[in-house]
Formats: C-alpha cells, structure tokens, sequence
C-alpha cells in the first residue's frame, strides 16, 4: 500500500523530529537558517499495521464502472476510499491509499471518452450523524494508478460528479456543501481544463446545494440539476426547504446558465431529490423527490423536464430521504427504471408500479448500469457493493470488502486474544487477533462471528469468562451466551424510543450510548442515559446513581427531521452522557462526558458528582471519548468533538487533579493541526506520557504528555480513527471505514529515549510458541503473522553484515540469521482440495540507518533434503524456556539479550506438559539426525554408482534404491521417506509422541545402520 507524508507545517514537521528522538527542539527561525542537518533516525522502522477485518462491507453511496471494460468496476466507500475490481467484482483493490486525504467518498465518474480518466468526489452525500468530512475533487489519468488533488477542498459533501462524453477535461460537481453549517462554497462547479481551475455556475444560497447533476446524453449542453438543502445539527436532520430554493434546474449551454424547470413538483416544500435520463429516449426524465405526503414518490417527465408529473406515490420509494434517495432509468428502454432506497425496487411500466429487487443487503443508495447491456451494473448498499450480470437476479458477494464503519473496540484475555466492535449497518462482531488455528483461511474462510448488541454497540466480553459477552443496541443492554447462542435481554426501561421527541424519553440513551464494566469488580457495569446506571447482577437489576450530567437545553430536545420527514432513530438524541470510564488505578472514580458538553466527575462511588468542565471548553459538543490514566491518580484526558456545529477543530484536554484544572493538549500548531478533529485519546499503560491520538484523518503520537505530537500513521489507511487499546503491548484500534487494525509488540516505544550513537539491541517481549497459521492480507483475507518473537535493533549508520542468533539456555546457537538470509517461499502446488499455501519468505536482518524489526518463527531448521542439506520446510518449534538473541553488527556483538518463550495456554489447558514437548523435541531432533545420515549415504552411494567399477556401481546402485523413493507414479516410498512420514507425523501438533513413533524411528535407525554397514564394503 501506498502512503503519502502528511507535513502540515515546518513547525511540525520539526517536532516530529524532535519529539521521536528526544532532542531540544530548536526555535524555527533558528533551525530555517541552520546548515540541512542529516534525516534523522526514524524510531519506528519496521512496524506494521495489520488489518484483522471484517473482511464484511461497509456503507457505498459512490459506483461508476466504463461501458468499454465490463469487468471492470469502482466503489467508493463512505470511510474506505476508493476500490477497483477488474473481475466483475470478485475481488477489490484500494486505489486510493497514498494519495487521498480523507476516505470518504461522495461520487465516481469515468470519462466516457477515456476509460483512464477518473474524478472522485469526496464528502459522502448520505448525510449520516458520522458523516466524514470531504476535502474536494481527484483526478487520476492512468485508471487509478496515481491521483491529483485537482481543488475544491470547501465544498463538503459531493452528490454527482459528471464528465462530457467526448471531452475529459470537462467535467461538473455538484456539491451539496458543508454539511453542517452554511457558507457560499456549494452548488454546480465547472472545470474546462481537466479540474486546473473551477467556476461556480449554480448557486441558491448559503444553505442550499446540489445533490443530483445529470447530462444528457444525445445533447451533453443540456443538463438537469435538483438544488437541495440537507444538513445536520447535534439534535435534528435537515432536508429540505421552500420550493423556491429547491427544486429542478435546466441548462442548455453546458452549465453557463440555469434555468429552474419544477413545473409539476410540488410548490410548498421540496426535500432531496435525484434525476436520470433515459438514454434511449432522452425527452424521458425520472425524479425522486422528498415532500409532504402525499407529494413524493416518483416524478417523470416526457419533455426533457419543462413539465412533471407524479407517476407514484408509494412513500416506500422515499424512505428516509436524506440518506438514500437514487433513481436510474434504464439505458436501453425508457420504460424500465430503478428506485434505490431501504429496499430496491424496479418498474418496467414507466414507474407505474414497482416490484422489489432483492439485494445482499438492504438500505440501497445508487447503481451504474452499463450502457451497452442493461444486465451488467452494480449497486451499493450499507453492506458494500455488489455486481450482477443476469440484472439483478444473482449478485457478488459483500465479503470480500474490508470496509467496515467500526464504533469502538475491545479485546478480551484469550489466546489469540478477540477483538470485539460495533459495525454499522450491520452487526457487532468478534475477529480474531491473530490465527485461531493451525491452517489459513481461505477466500471464503471467515473467523470473525457476531456478539451481542447490534450495529451501535458498544460491546464487551466478561473478563472473567469470555464466553459471556455485553452489548447495547441503541441503548438496550443484553447478555450473550455464545456457547448457547442465547442472547438475555435488560434493558434499563423498555421505552421505545423511535419516534419521541427527546424531552419525552424517560431516560434519554444515545444510539451509541456507553457501558462499562468496572476494572475492579467484572459484577459492576455502568450504562448511561442522561443519567449513570449502574447494575451487580448482569442488568437484571438497575440503580440511577447520578442526577442529569447533561446541559439539557431546551432547543436540542424536540422532533428530529425538519421541514418534512421526521427522522427519528436514536442518532439526534441529545442531552446525553457520550463516554464514561471508571478510573483504573482508584475504585468508585467515575468520569462522565455528554454530548452536549459538561464533564463532571464522582470520587465516591457515583454518591455526589461535579461538574469540571474544562472553562475555555467551546460549548455544545460531544465529549467523544474519556481515559483516565493507568499512572497517576486524578489524571485523565478527554477528547472533545465539535463537527456537528461545524468546529473542525482538534480538543485533547488533560487535567491532573480531578477536573479542577485542565490543559489543552492540540492548539492546532504543536502537531495535530487545525482541521482534524480528535476522536479517541489514550494514554499508553506501559509508559506514562506515551499518548495515542485517534483522528478523523489518522493516528498521531505524543512521548511527552501531549505538549507535543506527530503523525504517526505509518501504512495505516487514512481513515477515521474511532478508538484504539493497548492490550499485551500491541496497539488494536477501530476505524470508520477500514475494519480493525493490529500494530503489533510496542515494546521498542517504551525503551526509546534517545537516537543511539552505537547499534542497540531492544530487550524483546515474551514470545508465545503457538501452532498459527500465517495470511496475507487481501480483500478477502485477513494479515495474520503466526506466532512470531518480534526483535526489534537499532542502528545509528548503515551496516555492511548484520546477524541474529538464536541462543539456547546453555548459550548454544541454534538459529542464526544475517543480511543475505531468508526462507525462500515455496511455490504451492494443486492438491485434492485447494492449491497449497505459498510459505511467506523470512527476510533477512536489515541493514539500513533507523529502527528495524526482525520476526523470528520460534522453529528450528527443518527436515534436511537432498535439495537442501540444511534443513527446509517446517522445522519443529522450540520448547517453551528462556533464550536469548545476539546482535552482531559488522563483525562485533552489538548487545544480547534474554528472550523468553511461553507454550501456548490453550495447550497447557489441553494437558500437554513442558515434559511432553522435550520428548517430542527429542524425537525430531533425532529423526533429523537420522536424515542427515540417510542423505550422506545415499551421497556417498551415487558417487560410487557413477565410479569405474562396473561390479560396484550396480552394488551401489542396488543399495540406493533401498534409500532413495524411485520416480513414477505412487511408487514405493523407502527410507528417506519414511523418515520424512515419521517427521510428519510428529511436528504437527503438541504432544508427546505416541510409542510407536519411537518403535518406528528405531527400525529406520536399524534399517540405515544395516545400510550403511553394507555400504562400507563398498570402498
């Protein structure tokens, strides 16, 4: 994956060098008129994000594909970026890492005349609450190869972007604006030099935009346009307005001049609206268009929009307007068009009447039909996107997306530990860290399974009992037995809450609304409305210990969904408490956040609570996310989030005593910059003032506290960073768009304090000898590394030899790895069920200037083969016990150090002893030793088979085919082999060998010894 640098400024840029290396930070006048000093270190080479899945789509509002290439397919994910298939959907490839700055995606267009020439449009138009901030326009002209950022950074959410059939240079947006507050940077933009420069040819006013824009194509001059004003605040949608300032509009001259064309539509209020043209008959125009009821549904117009007329008022086909609201008319015949909303419907009678469509998922949004065959289009849902060559009838699979929207993310104590979110618009799911088991997944091998709660959470395993897990769906709280697979319901006051204006819910729980389980009690959870829960039994039970911890203005509790469609889904509930954590360090420490801004804090167990909301805190916004410190008590940090009033700002704030004081961390100039928003901050538990910043645009880091941070994405996606753990030293966050990630063994961070002048040699974590299997990351599989030991070194200047060794308790070298080594990957081969895996080659030790990190598979050589006399394949795995690593730089030992090896827990609980392994350990060793006997006799034999003495070459040859498996078909395998099956049998699990293992290993002892006595007449 590519990754472009993100330097906001020079200041920032040197605090990130700074801070990384732990040296003063120099006045940036001063450092301008310094010599160029040398790069400095980089402390992080090496590591590596691992997506760990879902490997299940997330939300597509933007499709496009090219009627040249069939198979050839973009999606663009509303937190994912932009994806391309080349085999009718199939598989996907991200072609937008490296090169865009937000994942959010509004729209597609490939140039009709060039298939190469493709603009993206970011700022998804479906106006979700965690709808992510557009930044613009992109061009590629080598199909997605590369990008350009081409401008229009200020227009928000993009709902059409459209190209002229024969120029691809010029090229229109339609750009609904910023979607959260007013401004003039809306409307239809135009570019006739390829997106060098842009005009504004379409605007209403500072709250109106343009949703839809669509060219006809018999007439390219001509174009249609439907104005629509859709924005959000923290307590209500906006869709719509008066008919004046929304509504249809009509150019014939390429976009110069607009016309407004709403003969027919409804003249009170009109919401969102889409248009399509029919291709075969291009006077024939449909419109989807949110009014009052009866009003919407569809409209059609037969004269190239200087009239419309309803044709269906089905409100099913404008449900939830804001969010989908998508027609297209067929390209072949006028009377075929599709409507895409909760379902998909299809009408071949000119919209008379619809049938639906059944789709993988539900909440439908658009589809791209290719103009040469009305059969071949694909579509996208909150579930991905997903392509059908029979119209519909069959689609592809949504598993092969890795584009979930995550909410948050927890883990549990197993082995490989689970990760555990919410995904919108689907589930919550459990994924696995690492390997579950011995062999891969495939394509269609998916580990991940579904928890309790729904697509909000959050969710939580018991920490005593993993089996049990906790989740919310939309603030009704439930207890899951996943060895049942009964899910207990309690939820606090079974209050349905759609539909009600917040002043009216009892208890007021936020889509998302919190729960937590105490670091001191597993029996305590705490729920939160607007006020704190609190149950000892599982939620069978509930108390209220905390009044309103909430401003509760009255402006913010009324009807969401205004002028006309109420929209009332538990995502405008506010008034809320957002985040609550109990201190880790101090029991009955409780912190709470609302999403109407206060925080207040309880030091007696939720008996009193005060108000500590910082003083310069802007008011209104959302207390994201709360940590308080793992190292000192009374500390804690919160990250505050003001996007939904329209403040882009960053806010981290920390106090050290309870709340009384506080101190911003993000002013905008000491590396987060102005313009990105925090999400999630956490404070590392294994070194105090080791700081992780999860953003709207990626992660960034502080080693001290937070005076001073740095980007810190390395090859993560640019994508929203919801939350983040660091649990058994590794780094696992959740993103919006981008599924889980893995940064694996911290361990280098906590050591680091200064670029060394001399090589270093980090102490390793503890390893765990486990039977995992290894995957590469595709959009279909997950990155799974094995069970490794990860060795992190330091060199301050490039190396000409760098060596690892493996130490054994008594100091012998047992492995041992240098620049020019490396396990070559084996080509897999067909076998009855699947090709075999190809075995991911171990590279050497790096060299190069910086931080470098070595994976060491905890194995020993493998079974050694004519081939390759020093063992290949799998080798055993070491016995659990203490080792130690040595690092030798050009010839001198740079530093050792003891690396510990712990078996497997699952193992130890299955009744293998560290006793079983030493003798399993023993047998293969032996059966190797035996090998390498077997292969110098048969060495030794083919040499004297090729001698002068006819008599005894044919004596050699004889005794050779007694070692040595002749060729052919099923044949005979003799003594080499069979060592190869006792091998076999023996280095595939943890156990001690059965007796006839060792009854078999000395009868080929025996056998060879027979051999090798016969061969000695020989010479």
């Amino acid at each position: 994956m590519r990754f472009a640098p993100l330097v906001h400024s020079a200041l920032a840029a040197a605090l990130l060098v700074a801070s990384a290396v732990s040296l003063p930070l120099l006045p940036v006048s001063v450092a301008a008129q310094a010599p160029a000093a040398a790069p400095a270190l980089d402390p992080f080479g090496g590591l590596h994000w691992r997506h760990i899945g879902p490997h299940r789509g997330g939300r597509v509002t933007a499709v496009a594909g090219h009627r040249r290439q069939p198979g050839t397919f973009y999606m663009g994910a509303t937190g994912g970026g932009v994806w391309k298939s080349t085999d009718y959907g199939q598989s996907w490839t991200n072609i937008s890492d490296g090169f865009f700055e937000t994942a959010s995606i509004g729209a597609i267009e490939v140039a009709e005349s060039n298939p190469d020439v493709i603009y993206v449009g970011t700022g998804s138009a479906a106006i979700r609450s965690n709808v992510i901030k557009g930044l613009g326009v992109y061009k590629s002209t080598d199909a997605g190869r590369t990008w350009t950022h081409i401008g229009l950074r200020d227009v928000g959410a993009i709902g059409s972007v459209r190209v002229h059939p024969t120029n691809p240079d010029l090229v229109y947006v339609a750009a609904v604006g910023p979607v959260f507050v007013d401004g003039p940077d809306r409307g239809v933009f135009r570019s006739r030099d390829g997106g060098r420069t842009w005009e504004k040819t379409l605007f209403l006013n500072d709250r109106t935009g343009v949703f839809s824009l669509v060219l006809d194509p018999s007439n390219p001059d001509r174009m249609y346009a439907a104005a629509w004003r859709g924005q959000r605040k923290p307590w209500t949608i906006i869709s719509g307005g008066p008919a004046s300032e929304n509504g249809i509009f009509t150019s014939t001259d390429a976009g110069s001049t607009w016309t407004r064309t709403s003969e027919g539509l409804p003249t009170d209020l009109l919401g969102k609206i889409d248009i399509d043209v029919s291709r075969s008959n291009p006077k024939r125009l449909y419109a989807i268009v949110e009014a009052v009821s009866p009003k919407g549904g569809l409209y059609r117009s037969d004269d190239a929009g200087a009239s419309w007329r309803q044709v269906n008022a089905n409100p099913s086909l404008i449900a939830r307007p804001f969010y989908y609201t998508y027609v297209d008319a067929d390209p072949k015949n006028p009377d075929v068009v599709w409507v895409n909303n909760l379902s998909m419907w299809k009408s071949t009678d000119g919209g008379t009447t619809f049938d639906t469509v059944s789709t993988p998922h539900g909440d439908n949004h658009g589809m791209w039909i290719n103009p040469d065959d009305g059969d071949l289009l694909i579509q996208s849902n909150d579930g991905g996107a997903n392509v059908s060559r029979d119209g519909g009838r069959t689609w592809t699979t949504q598993y092969n997306q890795p584009t979930a929207e995550l909410y948050q993310v927890d883990v549990d104590n197993q082995y490989p530990y689970r990760v555990y979110g919410a995904q919108q618009d689907n589930t919550t799911v459990i994924v696995p860290s690492n390997a579950p088991h011995s062999w891969s997944p495939d394509d269609t091998l998916q580990y991940w399974t579904q928890g309790a709660g729904c697509e909000t959470g959050p969710i939580k395993p018991k920490p005593d009992n993993p089996q049990i897990v906790y989740g919310v769906c939309k603030g009704e709280f439930s207890r899951l037995n996943l060895a049942t697979g009964q899910e207990q319901h309690y939820w606090v006051y079974p209050q349905n809450r759609y539909g009600h204006a917040s002043r009216d819910i009892r208890y007021r729980f936020q889509r998302t609304s919190p729960f937590e389980i105490s670091p001191h009690d597993p029996k305590v959870i705490y729920h939160t409305s607007h006020v704190v829960h609190r149950t000892r039994d599982e939620g069978r039970t509930w108390e209220v210990i905390s009044p309103d911890l909430t401003a509760n203005l009255p402006e913010g509790q009324g009807i969401s969904g205004e002028p006309i469609t109420r929209d009332i889904t538990g995502e405008e509930v506010y008034a809320t408490i957002y985040a609550f954590e109990e201190s880790p360090i101090e029991k009955g420490v409780l912190w709470s956040g609302a999403n109407d801004g206060p925080v207040f804090v309880s030091r007696d167990d939720g008996k009193t609570w005060t108000n500590v909301t910082p003083k310069d805190l802007p008011p209104g916004g959302r207390v994201q996310q709360i940590d308080p410190s793992s190292h000192r008590k009374g500390s804690s940090y919160i990250a505050y989030y003001r996007y939904l009033l329209g403040d882009w700002e960053p806010y981290v704030y920390r106090t050290d005593d309870y709340g009384r004081t506080w101190t911003r961390l993000t002013d905008g100039r000491n590396g987060i910059p102005s313009g990105t928003p925090v999400r999630v901050v956490r404070e590392d538990p294994n070194r105090a003032g080791l700081l992780y910043a999860g953003t709207e645009f990626g992660m960034y880091l502080s080693w001290d506290n937070g005076a001073a941070w740095q980007r810190w994405q390395l090859d993560l996606p640019v994508t929203p960073v919801t939350d983040l753990r660091v649990h058994r030293r590794d780094l696992v966050v959740s993103t919006m768009g981008r599924g889980f990630w893995v940064l694996d063994d911290l361990s280098r961070l906590y050591q680091w304090k200064a670029a060394p002048t001399t090589p270093v040699l980090l102490a390793p974590r503890e390893a765990t000898r486990a039977r995992l299997a290894t995957s590469v990351a595709t959009s279909k599989t997950p990155d799974y590394p094995g069970a490794v030991a990860t060795i992190d070194y330091v060199l301050p200047t490039e190396a000409q030899s760098v060596s690892l060794a493996i130490l054994d308790g008594s100091g012998k070298e047992i492995r041992t790895y240098t620049t020019a080594s490396g396990t070559p990957a084996t080509t897999p081969a067909q076998g009855m069920r699947a090709p075999g895996r190809r075995r991911p080659a171990v590279a050497g030790p790096g060299r190069t200037r910086g931080a470098h990190r070595f994976a060491w598979d905890l194995r020993l050589p493998g079974l050694p083969t004519a081939a390759n006399p020093d063992g290949g394949g799998v080798g055993p795995m070491v016995v659990p016990g203490v080792y130690s690593v040595r690092l030798t730089v050009d010839g001198s030992v740079a530093g050792t150090q003891p690396l510990r090896v712990r078996l497997d827990p699952r193992v130890t609980a299955d009744g293998v002893t560290q006793a079983d392994l030493e003798a399993q350990h023993q047998l293969l060793v032996s059966v190797r030793e035996t090998a390498s006997r077997a292969l110098a006799l048969s060495a030794r034999l083919a040499e004297v088979a090729a001698g002068g003495d006819a008599a005894k070459a044919r004596a050699a040859a004889t005794l050779r085919t007694q070692l040595v498996t002749a060729s052919g078909s099923y044949p005979q395998p003799m003594l080499i082999d069979q060592l190869s099956s006792v091998w076999r049998m023996a280095n595939q699990a943890d156990q001690r060998p059965g007796r006839d293992a060792f009854q078999r290993l000395e009868d080929l002892r025996g056998e060879l010894a027979g051999l090798e006595k016969q061969a000695g007449a020989l010479r």
